[in-house]
């Protein structure tokens, strides 16, 4: 068994998608529209086989709330060395993204960096 997807609600869709296919090279299937619900999403899928769908509804909230809170904390992509980490972290930096952890070995051994997406979700960039 394998998890397929994860599913992030968004107000920025076209934003988000950019931002997953340029910096990790994700591959975009065709937007789906419901017009009745004013629902729209779109799969990214990556190399691994790992999807991320991203969708949008008229009304969504946009208060987060804390930090620490109930649901998914972070995604975390592999990138295969400490240079790809270095290297994606620096660029993402001179686009504007918010680098959140520095790349650095972690207490349990990983090599990894934290940045937030456009949206604000926590993404690792992992060794």
């Amino acid at each position: 068994m394998k998890i397929d997807h994860i599913a992030i609600w968004t107000n920025n869709l076209e934003t988000l998608r950019s931002f997953y296919i340029k910096y990790f090279h994700g591959e975009c299937g065709e937007k789906y529209r419901n017009d009745r619900s004013e629902f729209e999403s779109y799969f990214i899928s990556f190399s691994s086989g790992s999807r991320l769908e991203i969708m949008t509804i008229s009304g969504l909230e946009t208060d987060f709330g804390q930090q620490n809170r109930i649901g998914i904390a972070h995604l975390s992509f592999r990138v295969g060395s400490k240079k790809a980490v270095d290297l994606l972290t620096s660029e993402l930096r001179s686009a504007g993204i918010s680098v959140y952890s520095e790349p650095r070995i972690t207490g349990d051994g990983y090599y990894e960096s934290g940045i937030l997406d456009p949206d604000g979700n926590r993404v690792e960039i992992i060794a």
